[in-house]
């Protein structure tokens, strides 16, 4: 049987193909020219619509493409919001973004009131850039290796605050223009009501149901990624019903998962999927925008830039020191967030569709955007360096102390970077010859195993100055870093004595032997030792069984004992 397409479908069809395509090739420059894809995809959206080329308008399938891009896009944060993360630093989290967020709206709004916009879009637009870029500084400082560092949790767990705020205020938004006050504070006690009935659901699901469900079908990827999806739309469903916004249902659907042990696969399986929501999202922004939207408020969008970048980097920076960080964690942590996000652009587009400003405001807010997340990418990949330069400005925030104060002095120590399986083993070795042996690694579970044992621990980034001066690198006898990284192992070198005796690791022949040339004493080549220890197993197997059955029988007690500190001999140590 033969069923006609209709012309309309086919050219739905291919709007649908013309943005993926191009929105593709411009984030492929993006990525060259190390911007964020969020703004490629914005780009793309303005080329295509009515801003530019006028060959794509908007249709209910890019609406609701761009919508369930939204709920993928809640749906993957909650999944990444694992409390345990950042218990150590809830506190003083929530202490920085709620006054962060207050003063931001007030500079936001108030900037935008005095380059005339009406109250309430100076209101709306206070709201909007209030957020820094969940997308931005996450992935420059995953890129970076640095998302686990000391400044990358606070802003990671600000971001998440932050995230809490957008979704609770998309919700509000989606309600309308409120007619009074009073119609605001019940919209908004609604809200919060629903929001714990379902938060108390998903928790007793994560607690109860969730974790035998999932246990059960868990070995079938394919399974346990529709049941995931499903789970998700089962809460959008819900708050559909209770009239509330769709992306509120996927957020806490999400958290729900997120405490659970499989839900770092569930985001490596919905990240791609979330990508490809998002492209048309925020390409149906740039849809929705003509020429004369997107410049008509061009000259205070540059202003408000000018305006906002600083003074959220000053905001940060006073509220962070203010809760006693050091003064490089301190610095980084504000210079990373400074940029306005993309949620900014979502909450302009809700408030659009409330009707609470016009699109020349939405157009405003997306000028604003570009210009701080193209600037904003360099400030995150160069922070060192720029804390390196204005450092000797800002030695008057300098204090004693700090949060991760020790106090203890060292000299002619051992220092280890990184608690792994290609240290753990030499940390006995090192004890018996040095006396002190101080371990630097930034992951809390690797310093909690630490803890009770004979070794002295430094959490944080071997690349902040503070942590090299609590682990007295300078001073020290031998380092071992487990770091593959070539800059931080230059760095390293750079830092130590010069009678240090320093190893280090490398992935590739060509590292090593930069390592070597930078002054390197051994560089440890994983594969290469893992090779020759596989040959040695290999001749024991057809030569001595005897002797390769005992070595299997070794290596069996070191993978099921609970011994952390095993003994590394084996059949290739002969």
């Amino acid at each position: 049987m033969h069923t006609e397409v209709a012309p309309t479908d086919i050219a739905l069809g291919t709007d649908f193909a013309v943005i993926i395509v191009v929105a593709t090739v411009l984030g492929l420059a993006a990525h060259r020219l190390k911007q964020p894809s969020i703004i490629a995809y914005i780009i793309a959206g303005l080329i295509l619509g009515p801003a530019a080329l006028q060959v794509v308008s908007p249709s209910e399938v890019t609406e609701t493409m761009a919508e369930l891009g939204l709920a993928f896009l809640l749906f993957l944060l909650g999944i990444k919001m694992r409390i345990e993360d950042i218990r150590h630093i809830l506190k003083p989290i929530v202490k920085i973004s709620i006054p962060q967020m207050t003063l931001v709206a007030l500079t936001g709004g108030g900037a935008a009131y005095l380059l005339e916009f009406t109250f309430v879009e100076s209101v709306i637009i206070g709201l909007a850039v209030m957020y820094s870029s969940t997308a931005v500084v996450v992935k420059m400082l995953t890129d970076k290796n640095e998302a686990t560092s000391l400044p990358g949790k606070i802003d990671v767990g600000v971001l998440l605050v932050q995230d809490i705020v957008v979704v609770i205020l998309l919700a509000l938004l989606a309600a309308g223009v409120p007619e009074t006050a009073t119609e605001v504070a019940v919209n908004l006690a609604t809200i919060l009501f629903f929001i714990g009935v379902i938060g108390i659901v998903a928790v007793a699901s994560s607690r109860y149901v969730l974790p035998e469900l999932f246990r059960r079908i868990a070995n079938d990827k394919n399974v346990f990624f529709v049941i995931s999806i499903g789970w998700a739309f089962l809460f959008v469903l819900v708050s559909i019903e209770l009239e509330l916004s769709i992306e509120m249902g996927a957020f806490l659907a999400g958290i729900a998962i997120a405490q659970l042990p499989y839900s770092k696969e569930l985001q490596d399986r919905v990240a791609p999927l979330t990508d490809l929501f998002m492209l048309i999202f925020f390409a149906s922004v740039g849809l929705q925008l003509d020429a004369s939207d997107l410049f008509e408020y061009w000259w205070q969008a540059i202003v408000a830039a000018s305006v906002l970048m600083p003074a959220k980097f000053v905001v940060f920076f006073y509220l962070i020191d203010w809760q006693e960080f050091d003064l490089e964690t301190t610095f980084i942590g504000s210079v990373n967030m400074v940029q306005v996000s993309e949620f900014g652009l979502v909450v302009g587009t809700a408030a659009v569709a409330g009707g609470f400003i016009e699109d020349a405001v939405l157009g405003f807010l997306t000028v604003v955007a570009l210009v701080t997340m193209s600037i904003s990418v360099y400030f995150v990949q160069y922070n060192h360096e720029l804390y390196a330069k204005v450092r000797p400005y800002l030695s008057r925030w300098e204090s004693e102390g700090g949060r991760e104060k020790n106090g203890k002095e060292y000299r002619d120590h051992a220092v280890v970077i990184g608690f792994d399986e290609i240290t753990r083993g030499t940390l006995s070795i090192l004890k018996e010859r040095y006396g002190d042996v101080v371990v630097i690694d930034r992951t809390v579970g690797h310093i909690e195993a630490l803890e009770d044992t004979e070794y002295d621990t430094v959490y944080g980034d071997f690349r902040h100055e503070k942590v090299r001066k609590e682990a007295g690198l300078e001073y020290a006898d031998f380092v071992l870093s487990s770091s593959v990284e070539v800059d931080i192992n230059k760095a390293l070198l750079g830092a130590v004595d010069d009678e240090a005796i320093v190893f280090v690791e490398a992935e590739w022949a060509e590292e090593a032997y930069s390592m070597y040339n930078a002054g390197a004493d051994y560089v440890v080549m994983s594969a290469h030792i893992a090779g020759e220890r596989l040959a040695g197993y290999l001749e024991s197997y057809f030569k001595d069984r005897e002797r390769f059955d005992e070595a299997v029988d070794a290596d069996l007690r070191v993978l099921t004992g609970e011994d952390p500190f095993p003994d590394p001999g084996g059949v290739a140590d002969d």
